[in-house]
């Protein structure tokens, strides 16, 4: 993807709807209810996530890098 073509404000909306569906998943697992968003299972996720944040570096943004592991605490 192109991410050269988005402005700083999308790459951050993109990263982070990553970040809110892992979030909403990781809750809905905590609740044994099914996970909706699935973005731990496929690996394009993680690499989408990383394209990202590599474009977000070039730019110089600050952000939250994203945390992968499964046990983390509920927000």
């Amino acid at each position: 993807m192109n991410y050269q073509a988005y402005t700083n404000d999308s790459l951050t909306m993109m990263y982070e709807a990553i970040r809110g569906a892992l979030a909403a998943d990781d809750g809905l697992k905590r609740r044994g209810l099914p996970v909706r968003f699935r973005v731990r299972a496929p690996p394009d996720s993680k690499e989408y996530a990383a394209d990202l944040e590599a474009e977000m570096l070039k730019r110089g943004m600050v952000f939250d890098v994203i945390d992968w592991s499964e046990d983390q605490p509920p927000h």
